[in-house]
C-alpha cells in the first residue's frame, strides 16, 4: 500500500512540474509558431490590393498562344508560345514587401494547341511572325574552298546556321562535312544528286531524299529533320516524301542571289533591309557570303534579331527582349 501511494505521488509531482515549465516559459518561444505560420497568410488590405494590382497587370500583358497554321501564301507557319503571368509565383516574390514591382513578375509559357506537326505537309517558306529571330540557310553542293572562311566568321559572331548538304557532296567530302556539324551548325538533306525535282516521279524523289539521308546518318551519326529542295524546285509529292521520312521542307523568305557574284556590300544591304521576324536567309558558300557575312550578321543583330538554326525558329519556344 505505502509503495503504490509512493509512486502516484511521484507521477503528481511530475505532472506539477512540467505544468510550471509550460507556464514560466518565454511566450515569444510559444507563440513563434503560431506567428510563423499566419504571416504566410494574407489577410491584411495591403496582401489583398497586391494580389488585385497582379492579376490587373496579367489582364494588360498575358499573351495568347498562336497556333501552327496553313497560310495560303506563305504555308506552314509554325505555332509561338503564349505568355502569361504566374499569380501565385509573382505574389510569393512581391509578398515580403507588400508592394507590386513589375521587375518581380513571373511569367510562365503556354503551348499552342496546334502544332507544326499537326498541319498538313507543306512548305515553310519563314518562322512565325511574332519571333524576332534570323535563320540563315547554307545549301552545300560546291564551293568548299570558301567554307573555311564562312566557318570562321559564324564562329567569331557566335551564330549556328542550318547547312542542308547534298548527299553526293558528303561523300566525296566526308571530312569537310564533319567538320561543320563539329562546329556546332544543324545538318539538313538537299537531296543527293542537285535534281530538279518538280519533274521527278515518286520513286525518284524517295531514292534522292533516303540516299542522302544514309549517307548523312553514316557520315555523322545523325538524322535530318529538314529537307531544302534543290533550286527550291518541288511539287505537292516532294513535300509529302519529305514528311514520309520525318522531314519538313525548308524553303526560304530572302535570297542573297549569291550564285550570281553579287557586289558584296550591295548583297549585303539588300539582305538586311528585307530581314524581318521569322526571316529565312538562302545563300551557298560563295566569295561574296565569305565576304560579307560578318557585316550582314553585326546588322541583323544591331536591328535586334536573334540569329539560330531553323530548329530554334520553328521552336514554338518564345525569344525574351
Amino acid at each position: 500500500m505505502k509503495k503504490t501511494y509512493l509512486f502516484v505521488s511521484i507521477i503528481y509531482i511530475a505532472i506539477i512540474v512540467l505544468v510550471l515549465e509550460v507556464i514560466t516559459a518565454n511566450p515569444n518561444e510559444q507563440t513563434a509558431t503560431i506567428q510563423t505560420s499566419a504571416n504566410l497568410i494574407p489577410t491584411n488590405f495591403e496582401n489583398e490590393n497586391l494580389l488585385e494590382q497582379i492579376h490587373a497587370y496579367a489582364n494588360e500583358n498575358n499573351r495568347e498562344p498562336i497556333d501552327a497554321k496553313v497560310d495560303p501564301i506563305w504555308k506552314a507557319i509554325p505555332g509561338y508560345n503564349g505568355l502569361e503571368v504566374d499569380i501565385e509565383e509573382s505574389y510569393l516574390a512581391m509578398w515580403p514587401n507588400e508592394t507590386f514591382d513589375e521587375k518581380l513578375i513571373v511569367y510562365k509559357e503556354v503551348s499552342p494547341k496546334v502544332h507544326l506537326a499537326d498541319l498538313s505537309p507543306s512548305p515553310i517558306y519563314k518562322g512565325n511572325p511574332e519571333k524576332p529571330m534570323v535563320t540563315l540557310l547554307i545549301n552545300v553542293a560546291w564551293g568548299n574552298e570558301f567554307i573555311p572562311d564562312i566557318l570562321d566568321t559564324l564562329q567569331q559572331h557566335h551564330v549556328r546556321a542550318t547547312f542542308f548538304f547534298d548527299g553526293s557532296w558528303v561523300k566525296k567530302n566526308p571530312d569537310l562535312a564533319k567538320a561543320i556539324y563539329d562546329k556546332g551548325h544543324e545538318i539538313g538533306n538537299h537531296a543527293y544528286s542537285h535534281p530538279d525535282l518538280k519533274f521527278y516521279s515518286r520513286s525518284q524523289t524517295m531514292k534522292e531524299l533516303k540516299k542522302t539521308n544514309d549517307i548523312i546518318e553514316e557520315t555523322l551519326s545523325i538524322k535530318p529533320q529538314w529537307f531544302a529542295p534543290p533550286s527550291g524546285s518541288f511539287n505537292d509529292e516532294t513535300v509529302t516524301i519529305a514528311r514520309e521520312l520525318d522531314m519538313f521542307t525548308i524553303l526560304w523568305t530572302v535570297d542573297t542571289v549569291d550564285w550570281k557574284k553579287p557586289e558584296t556590300s550591295r548583297m549585303v544591304r539588300r539582305v538586311v533591309s528585307k530581314v524581318h521576324n521569322g526571316a529565312m536567309i538562302l545563300m551557298h558558300p560563295t566569295q561574296p557570303v565569305a565576304e560579307g557575312l560578318g557585316q550582314m550578321i553585326q546588322e541583323i543583330k544591331d536591328k535586334g534579331y536573334v540569329l539560330g538554326t531553323v530548329s530554334e525558329m520553328m521552336d514554338e519556344k518564345r525569344i525574351d527582349q
